[in-house]
Protein backbone atom coordinates (compact mmCIF):
# COMPACT_ATOMS: atom_id res chain seq x y z
CA UNK A 1 0.00 0.00 0.00
CA UNK A 2 1.70 3.36 -1.18
CA UNK A 3 -0.91 5.09 1.67
CA UNK A 4 -0.84 4.32 5.29
CA UNK A 5 -5.22 4.21 6.57
CA UNK A 6 -5.54 5.49 9.55
CA UNK A 7 -8.67 4.42 12.14
CA UNK A 8 -9.94 6.46 15.13
CA UNK A 9 -11.34 4.60 18.36
CA UNK A 10 -13.39 7.16 20.40
CA UNK A 11 -15.66 6.08 23.23
CA UNK A 12 -18.60 7.94 24.58
CA UNK A 13 -21.52 7.50 27.76
CA UNK A 14 -19.15 5.74 30.18
CA UNK A 15 -15.31 4.87 30.50
CA UNK A 16 -14.30 0.95 30.54
CA UNK A 17 -16.58 -0.04 27.69
CA UNK A 18 -13.46 -1.72 26.24
CA UNK A 19 -12.18 0.69 23.41
CA UNK A 20 -9.07 -1.41 23.86
CA UNK A 21 -10.30 -4.51 23.41
CA UNK A 22 -12.52 -3.36 20.28
CA UNK A 23 -9.27 -1.67 18.83
CA UNK A 24 -7.34 -4.96 19.06
CA UNK A 25 -10.10 -7.03 17.82
CA UNK A 26 -10.23 -5.07 14.52
CA UNK A 27 -6.62 -4.88 14.46
CA UNK A 28 -6.47 -8.89 15.05
CA UNK A 29 -9.14 -9.18 11.88
CA UNK A 30 -7.54 -7.04 9.55
CA UNK A 31 -4.09 -8.70 10.33
CA UNK A 32 -5.88 -12.18 9.79
CA UNK A 33 -6.41 -10.61 6.32
CA UNK A 34 -3.03 -9.81 5.47
CA UNK A 35 -2.53 -6.35 6.26
CA UNK A 36 0.39 -4.75 8.57
CA UNK A 37 -1.07 -3.56 11.54
CA UNK A 38 -0.44 -1.36 14.81
CA UNK A 39 -2.22 0.38 17.39
CA UNK A 40 -1.68 3.55 20.07
CA UNK A 41 -3.03 4.50 22.87
CA UNK A 42 -3.70 8.60 23.50
CA UNK A 43 -4.10 9.06 26.61
CA UNK A 44 -5.59 12.65 28.37
CA UNK A 45 -3.85 12.72 31.46
CA UNK A 46 -0.88 14.99 32.45
CA UNK A 47 1.12 12.32 34.20
CA UNK A 48 4.19 11.94 31.13
CA UNK A 49 3.66 7.98 31.74
CA UNK A 50 2.05 5.91 33.87
CA UNK A 51 5.25 5.57 35.64
CA UNK A 52 4.71 6.91 38.38
CA UNK A 53 0.56 6.31 39.08
CA UNK A 54 -0.40 4.31 41.66
CA UNK A 55 -1.56 0.79 40.56
CA UNK A 56 -5.12 1.27 42.20
CA UNK A 57 -5.30 4.77 40.20
CA UNK A 58 -4.49 3.39 36.72
CA UNK A 59 -3.95 -0.92 36.74
CA UNK A 60 -0.41 -1.93 35.73
CA UNK A 61 2.07 -0.10 33.81
CA UNK A 62 3.39 -2.45 31.20
CA UNK A 63 6.54 -1.95 29.78
CA UNK A 64 7.48 -2.24 26.05
CA UNK A 65 10.82 -3.44 24.76
CA UNK A 66 12.14 -0.44 24.04
CA UNK A 67 11.82 0.82 27.65
CA UNK A 68 8.66 2.48 27.36
CA UNK A 69 6.23 2.83 30.22
CA UNK A 70 3.11 2.54 29.05
CA UNK A 71 -0.96 2.08 29.55
CA UNK A 72 -2.18 -1.44 30.33
CA UNK A 73 -4.13 -1.29 26.67
CA UNK A 74 -0.72 -2.04 24.59
CA UNK A 75 -0.72 -5.38 26.42
CA UNK A 76 -3.89 -5.92 24.81
CA UNK A 77 -2.67 -5.04 21.57
CA UNK A 78 0.57 -7.20 21.70
CA UNK A 79 -1.43 -10.49 23.07
CA UNK A 80 -3.95 -10.05 20.08
CA UNK A 81 -1.36 -9.58 17.75
CA UNK A 82 1.66 -10.87 18.95
CA UNK A 83 3.30 -8.07 17.47
CA UNK A 84 5.85 -6.17 19.71
CA UNK A 85 4.61 -2.14 20.75
CA UNK A 86 7.35 0.50 21.28
CA UNK A 87 7.16 4.18 23.14
CA UNK A 88 5.50 5.70 19.94
CA UNK A 89 2.30 3.20 20.58
CA UNK A 90 1.60 5.64 23.37
CA UNK A 91 1.39 9.28 24.06
CA UNK A 92 0.00 11.38 27.25
CA UNK A 93 -1.26 14.97 27.10
CA UNK A 94 2.04 15.10 30.08
CA UNK A 95 4.65 13.78 27.02
CA UNK A 96 2.92 16.73 24.47
CA UNK A 97 3.08 19.59 26.63
CA UNK A 98 6.38 18.80 27.54
CA UNK A 99 7.85 18.29 23.86
CA UNK A 100 5.95 21.84 22.52
CA UNK A 101 7.53 24.01 25.73
CA UNK A 102 10.40 22.34 25.26
CA UNK A 103 10.38 23.37 21.98
CA UNK A 104 9.18 26.61 22.47
CA UNK A 105 12.16 26.97 24.83
CA UNK A 106 14.61 26.34 22.21
CA UNK A 107 12.86 29.03 20.14
CA UNK A 108 11.63 26.79 17.49
CA UNK A 109 8.26 28.81 17.14
CA UNK A 110 10.18 31.87 16.20
CA UNK A 111 8.31 34.13 18.66
CA UNK A 112 4.79 32.60 17.76
CA UNK A 113 2.30 32.68 21.01
CA UNK A 114 1.99 29.28 21.37
CA UNK A 115 -1.54 27.86 21.81
CA UNK A 116 -3.51 25.00 21.66
CA UNK A 117 -4.21 25.08 18.17
CA UNK A 118 -2.65 24.77 16.11
CA UNK A 119 0.94 23.82 18.12
CA UNK A 120 -0.61 21.40 20.52
CA UNK A 121 -2.51 20.06 17.71
CA UNK A 122 0.35 19.63 15.22
CA UNK A 123 2.18 17.90 18.28
CA UNK A 124 -0.51 15.41 18.82
CA UNK A 125 -0.92 15.06 14.74
CA UNK A 126 2.67 14.48 14.15
CA UNK A 127 2.75 11.77 16.66
CA UNK A 128 -0.27 9.84 15.69
CA UNK A 129 1.46 9.87 12.49
CA UNK A 130 4.86 8.13 13.42
CA UNK A 131 4.37 4.93 13.24
CA UNK A 132 2.52 5.28 9.50
CA UNK A 133 5.46 7.31 8.22
CA UNK A 134 7.84 4.42 9.51
CA UNK A 135 6.72 2.31 6.39
CA UNK A 136 6.17 -0.49 8.54
CA UNK A 137 1.81 -0.52 8.52
CA UNK A 138 -1.07 -0.54 6.18
CA UNK A 139 -3.20 0.17 8.60
CA UNK A 140 -2.79 2.58 12.23
CA UNK A 141 -5.54 2.28 14.66
CA UNK A 142 -5.46 4.97 17.26
CA UNK A 143 -7.39 4.52 20.35
CA UNK A 144 -8.67 8.21 22.16
CA UNK A 145 -8.40 7.47 25.91
CA UNK A 146 -11.66 8.72 27.91
CA UNK A 147 -14.81 9.63 26.75
CA UNK A 148 -15.96 12.93 24.28
CA UNK A 149 -17.01 15.58 25.89
CA UNK A 150 -14.35 15.35 28.88
CA UNK A 151 -12.12 18.48 29.17
CA UNK A 152 -9.25 16.92 28.77
CA UNK A 153 -9.78 14.77 25.58
CA UNK A 154 -10.65 17.89 23.29
CA UNK A 155 -7.11 18.66 22.41
CA UNK A 156 -6.93 14.97 20.69
CA UNK A 157 -10.47 15.26 19.33
CA UNK A 158 -9.63 18.59 17.75
CA UNK A 159 -6.48 16.37 16.45
CA UNK A 160 -8.46 13.79 14.49
CA UNK A 161 -10.83 16.40 13.21
CA UNK A 162 -8.06 18.01 11.30
CA UNK A 163 -6.46 14.95 10.53
CA UNK A 164 -9.69 13.41 9.13
CA UNK A 165 -9.89 16.54 6.74
CA UNK A 166 -6.39 16.49 5.74
CA UNK A 167 -6.11 12.44 4.80
CA UNK A 168 -9.61 12.68 3.28
CA UNK A 169 -12.66 9.95 3.95
CA UNK A 170 -10.89 7.11 1.84
CA UNK A 171 -7.63 7.35 4.31
CA UNK A 172 -9.18 7.93 7.78
CA UNK A 173 -12.52 6.82 9.71
CA UNK A 174 -13.72 6.83 13.26
CA UNK A 175 -15.61 4.58 15.08
CA UNK A 176 -17.18 5.40 17.86
CA UNK A 177 -17.94 3.03 20.68
CA UNK A 178 -21.06 3.65 22.50
CA UNK A 179 -23.54 2.09 25.35
CA UNK A 180 -26.67 1.19 24.69
CA UNK A 181 -27.91 0.33 28.41
CA UNK A 182 -31.46 -2.32 29.21
CA UNK A 183 -33.15 -0.87 31.95
CA UNK A 184 -34.74 -3.69 33.92
CA UNK A 185 -37.85 -1.43 34.96
CA UNK A 186 -38.93 -0.81 31.42
CA UNK A 187 -37.77 -4.43 30.24
CA UNK A 188 -35.95 -2.83 27.24
CA UNK A 189 -32.68 -1.19 25.49
CA UNK A 190 -32.49 2.58 25.28
CA UNK A 191 -30.90 4.50 22.81
CA UNK A 192 -30.94 7.97 23.99
CA UNK A 193 -27.22 7.76 25.56
CA UNK A 194 -25.83 6.65 22.49
CA UNK A 195 -27.61 9.80 20.39
CA UNK A 196 -26.45 12.26 22.97
CA UNK A 197 -22.78 10.84 22.60
CA UNK A 198 -22.64 10.92 18.72
CA UNK A 199 -24.31 14.27 18.98
CA UNK A 200 -21.30 15.66 21.26
CA UNK A 201 -18.96 13.87 19.24
CA UNK A 202 -20.52 16.26 15.77
CA UNK A 203 -20.35 19.35 18.13
CA UNK A 204 -16.75 18.51 17.98
CA UNK A 205 -16.94 18.33 14.03
CA UNK A 206 -16.57 14.64 14.27
CA UNK A 207 -19.11 12.15 12.57
CA UNK A 208 -19.01 8.52 13.33
CA UNK A 209 -18.32 6.64 10.50
CA UNK A 210 -19.33 3.22 12.18
CA UNK A 211 -20.97 3.00 15.16
CA UNK A 212 -20.03 0.10 18.08
CA UNK A 213 -22.72 -0.38 20.77
CA UNK A 214 -22.08 -2.32 23.99
CA UNK A 215 -24.60 -4.25 25.22
CA UNK A 216 -26.14 -6.76 27.55
CA UNK A 217 -28.60 -7.71 24.93
CA UNK A 218 -29.33 -8.33 21.60
CA UNK A 219 -30.01 -5.29 19.19
CA UNK A 220 -33.01 -5.84 17.18
CA UNK A 221 -33.31 -4.84 13.32
CA UNK A 222 -35.51 -2.01 14.83
CA UNK A 223 -33.01 -0.55 16.96
CA UNK A 224 -30.14 -0.53 14.44
CA UNK A 225 -32.45 1.28 11.91
CA UNK A 226 -33.18 3.92 14.89
CA UNK A 227 -29.65 4.02 15.92
CA UNK A 228 -28.72 4.30 11.98
CA UNK A 229 -30.87 6.81 11.54
CA UNK A 230 -30.73 9.57 14.60
CA UNK A 231 -26.68 8.91 14.61
CA UNK A 232 -25.91 9.70 11.00
CA UNK A 233 -24.56 6.16 10.32
CA UNK A 234 -25.39 3.56 7.59
CA UNK A 235 -27.31 0.55 9.17
CA UNK A 236 -24.27 -1.95 8.11
CA UNK A 237 -22.28 0.48 10.29
CA UNK A 238 -24.42 0.06 13.27
CA UNK A 239 -22.35 -3.12 14.96
CA UNK A 240 -23.66 -5.20 18.06
CA UNK A 241 -20.81 -5.91 20.82
CA UNK A 242 -22.71 -8.03 23.53
CA UNK A 243 -20.62 -9.42 26.78
CA UNK A 244 -18.82 -11.90 25.75
CA UNK A 245 -17.83 -15.01 28.45
CA UNK A 246 -13.68 -13.80 27.69
CA UNK A 247 -12.59 -10.98 25.74
CA UNK A 248 -10.38 -13.43 23.45
CA UNK A 249 -13.94 -14.10 21.93
CA UNK A 250 -14.54 -10.59 20.78
CA UNK A 251 -12.55 -11.01 17.34
CA UNK A 252 -15.26 -13.74 16.23
CA UNK A 253 -17.93 -11.37 17.34
CA UNK A 254 -16.76 -8.14 15.45
CA UNK A 255 -16.22 -10.89 12.50
CA UNK A 256 -19.58 -12.32 12.73
CA UNK A 257 -20.84 -8.67 13.09
CA UNK A 258 -18.91 -7.69 9.43
CA UNK A 259 -16.69 -4.93 11.68
CA UNK A 260 -13.75 -5.69 9.67
CA UNK A 261 -15.86 -5.67 6.02
CA UNK A 262 -17.32 -2.75 6.76
CA UNK A 263 -14.55 -1.08 7.54
CA UNK A 264 -12.49 -2.10 4.59
CA UNK A 265 -14.90 -0.71 2.54
CA UNK A 266 -15.25 2.83 4.06
CA UNK A 267 -11.27 2.57 3.49
CA UNK A 268 -11.76 2.03 0.04
CA UNK A 269 -9.38 -1.39 0.49
CA UNK A 270 -9.37 -4.89 -0.94
CA UNK A 271 -11.93 -7.46 0.91
CA UNK A 272 -11.38 -10.20 -1.36
CA UNK A 273 -10.01 -12.79 1.39
CA UNK A 274 -11.27 -14.04 4.28
CA UNK A 275 -9.57 -13.77 7.83
CA UNK A 276 -7.52 -16.70 9.07
CA UNK A 277 -8.39 -17.06 12.52
CA UNK A 278 -7.32 -21.41 13.07
CA UNK A 279 -4.65 -20.60 15.64
CA UNK A 280 -6.58 -18.37 17.53
CA UNK A 281 -9.92 -20.55 17.40
CA UNK A 282 -7.54 -23.45 17.95
CA UNK A 283 -6.52 -21.60 21.46
CA UNK A 284 -10.43 -20.73 21.99
CA UNK A 285 -11.44 -24.48 21.76
CA UNK A 286 -8.33 -25.33 24.10
CA UNK A 287 -9.11 -22.39 26.39
CA UNK A 288 -12.65 -23.86 26.81
CA UNK A 289 -12.52 -27.11 26.83
CA UNK A 290 -9.92 -27.67 29.30
CA UNK A 291 -9.38 -31.17 30.29
CA UNK A 292 -7.94 -30.70 33.72
CA UNK A 293 -7.84 -27.85 36.79
CA UNK A 294 -5.69 -26.01 38.85
CA UNK A 295 -5.58 -23.53 41.30
CA UNK A 296 -2.90 -21.04 41.64
CA UNK A 297 -2.79 -18.37 44.47
CA UNK A 298 -1.53 -14.50 43.35
CA UNK A 299 -0.03 -13.18 46.42
CA UNK A 300 0.13 -9.33 46.03
CA UNK A 301 -1.00 -6.04 47.86
CA UNK A 302 -3.16 -4.87 44.97
CA UNK A 303 -5.45 -8.09 44.76
CA UNK A 304 -8.68 -5.70 45.13
CA UNK A 305 -8.43 -4.63 41.84
CA UNK A 306 -7.68 -7.45 38.76
CA UNK A 307 -6.08 -4.82 36.59
CA UNK A 308 -3.40 -4.44 38.66
CA UNK A 309 -1.87 -7.62 37.00
CA UNK A 310 -3.78 -7.69 34.10
CA UNK A 311 -0.57 -8.69 32.04
CA UNK A 312 0.05 -12.12 34.81
CA UNK A 313 -4.00 -13.31 34.81
CA UNK A 314 -3.95 -12.79 30.52
CA UNK A 315 -0.22 -15.00 30.76
CA UNK A 316 -2.52 -17.72 33.16
CA UNK A 317 -5.56 -17.86 30.45
CA UNK A 318 -2.66 -18.96 27.72
CA UNK A 319 -0.64 -20.96 29.91
CA UNK A 320 -3.74 -22.79 31.10
CA UNK A 321 -4.78 -23.16 27.15
CA UNK A 322 -0.89 -24.62 26.24
CA UNK A 323 -1.60 -27.33 28.62
CA UNK A 324 -5.61 -27.68 28.28
CA UNK A 325 -6.18 -26.70 31.94
CA UNK A 326 -8.37 -24.55 33.48
CA UNK A 327 -6.44 -22.14 35.61
CA UNK A 328 -8.68 -20.65 38.67
CA UNK A 329 -6.37 -17.82 40.14
CA UNK A 330 -7.14 -17.23 43.68
CA UNK A 331 -5.93 -13.22 44.90
CA UNK A 332 -4.88 -13.54 48.29
CA UNK A 333 -3.44 -9.80 49.55
CA UNK A 334 0.08 -10.66 51.29
CA UNK A 335 -1.06 -8.22 54.53
CA UNK A 336 -3.02 -11.04 55.72
CA UNK A 337 -0.72 -13.54 55.48
CA UNK A 338 1.20 -14.74 58.26
CA UNK A 339 2.86 -17.77 59.99
CA UNK A 340 -0.76 -18.31 61.72
CA UNK A 341 -3.12 -17.75 58.64
CA UNK A 342 -1.25 -18.83 55.71
CA UNK A 343 -2.00 -22.55 55.85
CA UNK A 344 -5.56 -21.84 55.76
CA UNK A 345 -5.32 -19.22 53.09
CA UNK A 346 -2.80 -21.59 51.01
CA UNK A 347 -5.30 -24.92 51.76
CA UNK A 348 -6.16 -26.34 47.97
CA UNK A 349 -3.46 -24.26 46.14
CA UNK A 350 -1.74 -26.23 43.19
CA UNK A 351 1.23 -23.20 42.53
CA UNK A 352 1.95 -19.89 44.27
CA UNK A 353 2.90 -16.67 42.23
CA UNK A 354 4.20 -13.53 44.41
CA UNK A 355 3.27 -10.67 42.50
CA UNK A 356 5.69 -7.60 41.63
CA UNK A 357 5.25 -4.54 43.74
CA UNK A 358 7.02 -1.70 45.23
CA UNK A 359 7.31 -0.72 48.98
CA UNK A 360 7.00 -2.57 52.29
CA UNK A 361 3.82 -3.03 53.04
CA UNK A 362 2.35 -6.51 53.04
CA UNK A 363 6.16 -6.99 52.43
CA UNK A 364 6.40 -9.77 55.43
CA UNK A 365 3.23 -11.52 54.36
CA UNK A 366 5.18 -12.18 50.70
CA UNK A 367 8.64 -13.73 52.41
CA UNK A 368 5.64 -16.17 54.87
CA UNK A 369 4.40 -17.32 51.25
CA UNK A 370 7.96 -17.74 49.85
CA UNK A 371 8.61 -19.84 52.86
CA UNK A 372 5.33 -21.73 52.89
CA UNK A 373 5.46 -22.78 48.54
CA UNK A 374 9.32 -23.85 49.91
CA UNK A 375 8.82 -25.82 52.52
CA UNK A 376 5.71 -27.66 51.06
CA UNK A 377 7.07 -28.28 47.88
CA UNK A 378 4.54 -26.12 46.23
CA UNK A 379 5.51 -25.05 42.94
CA UNK A 380 6.55 -21.35 43.15
CA UNK A 381 7.36 -18.18 40.55
CA UNK A 382 8.47 -14.92 42.15
CA UNK A 383 8.56 -11.93 39.78
CA UNK A 384 10.48 -9.30 40.12
CA UNK A 385 10.07 -8.08 43.79
CA UNK A 386 8.82 -11.84 44.27
CA UNK A 387 12.18 -12.97 43.62
CA UNK A 388 13.63 -10.48 45.72
CA UNK A 389 11.22 -11.65 48.91
CA UNK A 390 12.33 -15.24 47.61
CA UNK A 391 16.23 -14.28 47.82
CA UNK A 392 15.22 -12.63 51.51
CA UNK A 393 13.30 -15.48 52.74
CA UNK A 394 16.08 -18.32 51.86
CA UNK A 395 18.82 -15.65 53.67
CA UNK A 396 16.54 -15.89 56.69
CA UNK A 397 15.44 -19.21 57.17
CA UNK A 398 17.98 -21.07 55.33
CA UNK A 399 21.40 -18.90 56.06
CA UNK A 400 20.43 -18.34 59.33
CA UNK A 401 20.90 -14.18 58.41
CA UNK A 402 17.14 -12.94 60.89
CA UNK A 403 18.01 -9.30 59.44
CA UNK A 404 18.36 -10.17 55.69
CA UNK A 405 16.01 -7.42 53.69
CA UNK A 406 16.09 -5.28 51.04
CA UNK A 407 17.44 -1.71 51.69
CA UNK A 408 13.85 -0.86 49.72
CA UNK A 409 12.74 -1.37 53.04
CA UNK A 410 14.79 -1.16 55.47
CA UNK A 411 18.29 1.09 54.74
CA UNK A 412 20.48 -0.13 57.72
CA UNK A 413 19.91 -3.68 57.26
CA UNK A 414 22.84 -5.85 58.86
CA UNK A 415 22.56 -8.37 55.11
CA UNK A 416 21.24 -5.87 52.32
CA UNK A 417 20.92 -9.35 50.30
CA UNK A 418 18.60 -6.88 48.10
CA UNK A 419 20.68 -4.01 47.09
CA UNK A 420 19.87 -0.60 45.16
CA UNK A 421 21.77 -0.77 42.19
CA UNK A 422 24.79 1.23 41.50
CA UNK A 423 23.41 3.44 38.75
CA UNK A 424 20.38 4.20 40.65
CA UNK A 425 22.32 5.80 43.75
CA UNK A 426 22.42 9.28 41.96
CA UNK A 427 19.26 9.50 40.71
CA UNK A 428 16.65 11.45 42.41
CA UNK A 429 13.33 11.80 39.72
CA UNK A 430 11.12 8.66 40.12
CA UNK A 431 10.22 8.99 36.75
CA UNK A 432 11.28 6.99 33.45
CA UNK A 433 14.35 6.14 35.42
CA UNK A 434 14.16 2.63 36.50
CA UNK A 435 16.28 -0.18 34.70
CA UNK A 436 13.70 -0.78 32.62
CA UNK A 437 12.87 -2.68 28.71
CA UNK A 438 14.39 -5.74 27.23
CA UNK A 439 17.86 -7.21 28.47
CA UNK A 440 19.81 -10.69 27.93
CA UNK A 441 20.12 -12.84 30.34
CA UNK A 442 22.82 -15.98 30.04
CA UNK A 443 20.76 -19.38 31.46
CA UNK A 444 22.67 -21.76 33.16
CA UNK A 445 22.70 -25.38 31.51
CA UNK A 446 20.88 -28.08 33.31
CA UNK A 447 18.51 -25.66 35.30
CA UNK A 448 14.79 -25.92 35.20
CA UNK A 449 14.96 -22.39 33.09
CA UNK A 450 17.33 -23.85 30.44
CA UNK A 451 14.89 -26.94 29.87
CA UNK A 452 11.96 -24.41 30.21
CA UNK A 453 13.07 -21.93 27.32
CA UNK A 454 14.81 -24.17 25.63
CA UNK A 455 17.53 -21.74 24.63
CA UNK A 456 21.13 -20.36 26.42
CA UNK A 457 20.47 -16.69 26.07
CA UNK A 458 17.11 -15.15 26.45
CA UNK A 459 15.69 -11.58 26.83
CA UNK A 460 13.28 -10.48 28.87
CA UNK A 461 11.61 -6.79 30.22
CA UNK A 462 12.77 -5.18 33.05
CA UNK A 463 10.99 -2.43 35.58
CA UNK A 464 12.99 -1.92 38.93
CA UNK A 465 15.64 -0.48 40.77
CA UNK A 466 16.83 -2.85 43.10
CA UNK A 467 18.62 -6.13 42.91
CA UNK A 468 20.08 -9.28 43.90
CA UNK A 469 23.30 -8.44 45.86
CA UNK A 470 26.02 -10.53 44.53
CA UNK A 471 27.97 -10.27 47.48
CA UNK A 472 25.56 -12.58 49.30
CA UNK A 473 26.08 -15.36 46.10
CA UNK A 474 28.76 -17.36 47.10
CA UNK A 475 26.66 -18.27 50.55
CA UNK A 476 22.86 -18.49 49.22
CA UNK A 477 24.56 -20.88 46.54
CA UNK A 478 26.23 -22.86 49.07
CA UNK A 479 23.18 -23.44 50.68
CA UNK A 480 20.72 -24.26 47.64
CA UNK A 481 19.88 -21.50 46.11
CA UNK A 482 21.15 -21.63 42.83
CA UNK A 483 22.04 -18.64 40.29
CA UNK A 484 20.93 -19.62 37.31
CA UNK A 485 19.90 -16.93 34.89
CA UNK A 486 22.75 -13.68 34.69
CA UNK A 487 23.02 -10.46 32.41
CA UNK A 488 26.36 -11.72 30.61
CA UNK A 489 27.01 -7.71 30.47
CA UNK A 490 26.63 -6.39 33.93
CA UNK A 491 26.81 -9.83 36.08
CA UNK A 492 23.01 -8.94 37.35
CA UNK A 493 21.43 -12.18 38.66
CA UNK A 494 18.31 -12.50 36.55
CA UNK A 495 16.66 -15.92 38.03
CA UNK A 496 17.28 -18.08 41.31
CA UNK A 497 16.27 -21.77 41.75
CA UNK A 498 16.39 -23.71 45.01
CA UNK A 499 17.77 -27.49 45.14
CA UNK A 500 15.61 -30.29 45.69
CA UNK A 501 12.31 -28.76 44.96
CA UNK A 502 10.56 -29.63 42.02
CA UNK A 503 9.68 -26.05 40.89
CA UNK A 504 10.99 -22.85 42.52
CA UNK A 505 11.79 -20.22 40.29
CA UNK A 506 12.85 -16.76 40.91
CA UNK A 507 13.03 -13.82 38.57
CA UNK A 508 14.10 -10.51 38.10
CA UNK A 509 12.27 -9.51 34.87
CA UNK A 510 8.51 -9.46 33.91
CA UNK A 511 7.78 -12.47 32.00
CA UNK A 512 4.13 -11.81 31.95
CA UNK A 513 4.71 -8.62 29.04
CA UNK A 514 5.63 -11.19 26.65
CA UNK A 515 3.21 -13.77 26.96
CA UNK A 516 0.87 -13.58 23.96
CA UNK A 517 -2.34 -15.67 22.72
CA UNK A 518 -0.03 -17.18 19.73
CA UNK A 519 3.19 -17.33 22.07
CA UNK A 520 2.50 -18.21 25.27
CA UNK A 521 5.11 -17.58 27.87
CA UNK A 522 7.18 -20.59 27.92
CA UNK A 523 7.58 -19.84 32.07
CA UNK A 524 4.03 -19.97 32.75
CA UNK A 525 3.58 -22.69 30.44
CA UNK A 526 5.76 -24.90 32.68
CA UNK A 527 4.23 -23.57 35.85
CA UNK A 528 0.83 -24.54 35.15
CA UNK A 529 2.34 -27.94 33.92
CA UNK A 530 4.14 -28.13 37.37
CA UNK A 531 1.07 -26.89 39.28
CA UNK A 532 -0.82 -29.64 37.48
CA UNK A 533 1.25 -32.52 38.43
CA UNK A 534 1.18 -31.33 42.11
CA UNK A 535 -2.65 -31.48 41.94
CA UNK A 536 -2.76 -35.15 40.55
CA UNK A 537 -0.24 -36.12 43.53
CA UNK A 538 -2.14 -34.40 46.43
Amino acid sequence: MDTTKYIFVTGGVSSSLGKGIIAASLAKLLQARGYRVTIQKLDPYINIDPGTLNPYEHGECYVTDDGAETDLDLGHYERFLNVATSQANNVTTGRIYQSVIQKERRGEFLGKTVQVVPHITNEIKERIQILGNSGDYDIVITEIGGTVGDIESLPYIESVRQLKWELGDDNALVIHLTLVPYLSAAGELKTKPTQHSVKTLMESGIKADILVCRTEHELSEDLKKKLALFCNVQKEAVIQSIDASTIYDVPNLMLEEGLDTVTLKKLNLKDDSVPNLDRWNQFLKRHKNPKGEVTIGLIGKYVELQDSYKSILESFIHAGAANEVKVNVQSIHSEYINAVTVKEKFKGLDAVLVAPGFGERGIEGKIEAVRYARENNLPFLGICLGMQMAVIEYSRNVLGLKDANSVEMDENTPHPVINLMEEQKTIIDKGGTMRLGSWKCQLTPNSIVSDVYKNEVIEERHRHRFEYNNAYKDQLESAGMNTTGVNPETGLVEIVEVENHPWFIGVQYHPEYKSTVANPHPLFVSMVKAAHEFSKNK
